[in-house]
């Protein structure tokens, strides 16, 4: 009975160890580098040893499904060899085949726990913490790999040849995309350790590198400047009636500009015993294309120092199209903010029927961000519409009228008001995911 009691512990010995080597292997291949180089930072001289054995996945891969291999085959072979005898002979001499029930009940029963002891088990406690496990378990591993270095060698290398005849490469980018970063964002705001706000303006970034400035400046059409042509007291009471603190300043044409004036500059020259003189308080603004990415546009308010945090977007004519200020570029990342009216921005309200009246200014972005679609709109990259009224004229190729109506999806947009040629307002009705309508 004692030599029974000594081969099962054998056998429970090799099926720990089968368990050991499938942690280390699945806590070393699910580490991430970026964590091990904060853990390296921080003095955990073991994070090396790790990030060694990640350098050559292959070989380590190879020794370790070696080590798994041969444990596995000897815990089957001595399973079925050392207790199946003992066990059948606990059966009654009449039983027939009781030699090979016994030898199924072993396999079953050794088959059980090495499939919990030595997978199930080890593999959820390496993916709960792969960074810890693989800790723990670097050093064995080197030590494992040194020994066994022969034959991981000639493993890895029939390895690299049959994938070489299969013309698969190996997969040596370990980049990490915007997408990815997003899922991770989401994953922890489930979690809990990321808020909404967070998740928000880090998507909000992402996107500034994707859109032109046209998305969010403020039209020519409603830009706001001073005309040196005209009455002073007319320009004294456009002034007073803007919300806006800084103006473009031309002469006859906006097109010819001067340059732009801050309204507190304005106001301090007013209260001065100096002669009321303009000019002299006219900043140069910085002129960029209406083809430059946002992301750029932020990063040349950050080197251009020199100029006000206003800039003028022009066409390839140099041609005034509209103007964006430095909160413009805030509001991109973090959000509308309350009490910040530099442009009158274009918004969406929700009705009490649950219908949405929006500005048709209002930007194609901030739509998919509130009814949260995750698509291209039709013909988005074509036409190049950066807002909602542009998306409609797309929609319906032509200037449309009061009342008028389109469908997309899961949309109904109706015509409200209209500003000459320009889209005022839409009503848009939301029918939801489920109801999605034929597009015209």
């Amino acid at each position: 009975m004692g030599g029974e009691i000594f081969e099962i512990i054998i056998i429970f010995i090799l099926v720990v160890l089968t368990g050991y080597l499938s942690m280390a292997e699945l806590a070393v291949v699910s580490t991430r580098k970026a964590k091990l180089q904060k853990l390296l930072n921080d003095g955990h001289k073991q994070a090396k040893t790790v990030l060694e054995l990640l350098e050559d996945p292959n070989q380590f891969l190879s020794t370790v499904q070696v080590g798994i291999t041969l444990i596995s085959v000897l815990t089957g072979a001595f399973g079925g060899v050392a207790l199946s005898e003992p066990l059948s002979k606990l059966f009654p001499p009449y039983i027939p085949y009781r030699e090979t029930i016994s030898l199924l009940i072993v396999v079953i029963v050794t088959t059980y726990f090495s499939l919990v002891i030595g997978e199930l088990v080890p593999k959820v406690i390496a993916l709960n913490n792969p960074e810890k496990v693989s800790l723990k378990v670097a050093r064995s591993m080197k030590l494992l790999l040194k020994v066994s270095k022969p034959i991981g060698t000639v493993l890895s290398k029939s390895t690299s040849f049959v994938l070489w005849l299969l013309r698969i490469e190996g997969n040596t980018d370990k980049s990490i995309t915007e997408e990815e970063i997003e899922l991770l964002i989401e994953e922890g705001r489930v979690e809990g350790t990321i808020e909404q706000e967070e998740e928000d303006i880090i998507k909000r970034v992402f996107k500034l590198d994707d859109q032109k400035v046209e998305s969010i400046m403020t039209p020519r059409n409603e830009i706001i400047w001073i005309d040196l042509e005209d009455d002073r007291q007319l320009n004294k009471v456009k002034i007073m009636e803007s919300k806006r603190s800084i103006f473009p300043i031309a002469s006859g044409e906006l097109d010819d500009f001067i340059g732009v004036v801050q309204a507190k500059d304005i106001l301090s020259l007013m209260f001065s015993e100096n002669e009321f003189d303009i000019n002299s308080i006219v900043k140069e603004p910085l002129v960029v294309s209406e083809n430059l990415e946002t992301l750029e546009l932020l990063k040349e308010f950050k080197e251009n120092q020199e100029y006000v945090h206003m800039s003028l977007v022009v066409d390839e004519f140099g041609s005034v199209e509209g103007l964006i200020t430095l909160n413009d570029l805030l509001e991109g990342i973090v959000g509308d903010i309350p009490g910040i009216d530099e442009t009158d921005d274009p918004i969406a309200t929700k009705r009490k029927d649950g219908t949405w009246l929006i500005d048709g200014r209002f930007g194609i972005d901030r739509f998919k961000e509130l009814f949260n679609i995750d698509k291209t709109f039709p013909d988005e990259d074509e036409d190049g519409f950066t807002t909602l009224a542009g998306f409609i004229l797309s929609l319906s190729g032509t200037i449309p009228d009061v009342k008028d109506i389109y469908e997309w999806e899961r949309f109904i947009f109706e015509i409200v008001d209209l500003d000459g040629h320009q889209i005022d307002k839409i009503l848009v009705t939301d029918l939801g995911e489920n109801n999605i309508t034929e597009d015209e």
